[in-house]
């Protein structure tokens, strides 16, 4: 058996940001024209006004400043709300593999070594593009790799468990080295009409390249990984190829991303803590000494408090990561980001945490050691 290490990790960022103030901007132009339109039927009872919304209540909420987009112009038009992303013909890069394709070369020039000795390829994401062919052949098809490659989708823990199946078979010998992929245009799926969650997303993308230990120059020796999935509705997004056939149409919005925020925040947080803490018991490493946990981007409420169960007392400024005042919640992206930007200061033998989870429930946890 070999052991596996983090190699290298890349990211692409999208061009546009989008602040919470123009978001808003949108947003409220939207509730006007709804509440002035249906005037009469809000007197009357028959429909529901809408609340405006504000930039101070969406960090107080989450801690989001902005978000990056793949398309901004029709995220700040009242009469769209929605991004604008032509398909393309199906002999150009789709534009999921396209941001997927940007982040690897960041974290293939970062690896120092040929794309050629990559044997597998792991797309890891929220939402497909398409249902076939995978995304992640397209991928390794556009940097020249061989061997093989799938899609997998477990959600915001997608990374995690990407990292998990990796290391597997790196250390089955079923691959020197593994790309994993995690293209997330969030902005797609996302309800901008709706005030409890038109904030929440954006897109990115990332690499992770996972390698054997004894080929590996540098990194991260992934000290263990463990995956959790509990079944909940509290996270929903019903969009799929079935919806054609419903004689309702797709407008449904829970076609787009729903949830009981509420209920994920008493539910996960605990689920979350406790499987950290386990982890680390089970592997010899006590929690409260890890130098810096990477954590699931979603809401900074949860991580502030998830954080605070694992060290045992408030963690120190660095040591929790937050990239969601600028990123927001990038799904599956967000813990790989946090890590990618907040581990050059690392010596040999320092150790710290990858976690992310989300909607199944989901839940994964990689400890790492500096190399």
């Amino acid at each position: 058996m070999n052991d596996a290490v983090i190699a290298a990790t890349g990211l692409y960022t999208p061009p546009f940001s989008l602040t919470n103030a123009e978001l808003v901007e949108t947003f409220n132009a939207y509730v006007e024209r709804f509440n002035a339109t249906n005037a009469e039927a809000i007197a009357r009872g028959e429909v529901q006004a809408l609340t405006p919304s504000s930039a101070e209540f969406i960090e107080k909420a989450s801690g989001i400043k902005s978000r990056y987009v793949v398309d901004k112009t029709g995220l700040v038009d009242p009469d769209l709300m929605r991004p604008i992303i032509p398909e393309r013909p199906n002999e150009q890069l789709s534009v999921l593999a396209e941001i997927a394709v940007e982040a690897a070369k960041d974290a293939i020039a970062r690896w120092g070594k040929p794309a050629s000795e990559i044997d597998a390829v792991i797309c890891a994401a929220s939402n497909m593009q398409r249902a076939y062919p995978a995304m992640a052949i397209e991928v390794q098809q556009a940097l020249g790799i061989g061997g093989f490659a799938f899609d997998m989708n477990v959600a915001c823990s997608s990374a995690t468990f990407g990292i998990k199946t990796a290391a597997d078979f790196v250390t089955t010998g079923s691959a020197r080295a593994v790309l994993m992929v995690n293209p997330e245009i969030c902005s797609g799926h996302l309800n901008f009409r709706d005030r409890d969650s038109h904030f929440i997303f954006g897109d990115v993308a990332t690499a992770v390249i996972v390698e054997r230990a004894d080929q590996a120059t540098n990194g991260w020796d992934i000290l263990g990984t463990r995956l959790k999935t509990q079944f909940s509705n509290n996270i929903r997004n019903n969009f799929g190829f079935l919806n054609r056939a419903d004689p309702d149409g797709v407008g449904k919005p829970d076609k787009l991303f729903v949830q009981e925020g509420r209920k994920v925040f008493r539910e996960v947080v605990p689920m979350v803590s406790e499987m950290i803490v386990e982890h680390a018991g089970d592997l010899g490493i006590d929690p409260t000494g890890l130098k810096r946990l990477w954590l699931h981007q979603a809401n900074i409420n949860m991580n502030e408090l998830i954080g605070k169960r694992v060290l045992g007392r408030d963690p120190a400024p660095g040591e929790n990561v937050i990239i969601l005042d600028e990123y927001a919640n990038t799904s599956s992206a967000g813990s790989i980001i946090a890590f990618h930007k907040a581990n050059d200061d690392f010596q040999p033998g320092e150790t710290g945490l990858i976690c992310s989870f989300g909607a199944g429930y989901s839940a994964g946890t990689v400890f790492v050691r500096k190399r």
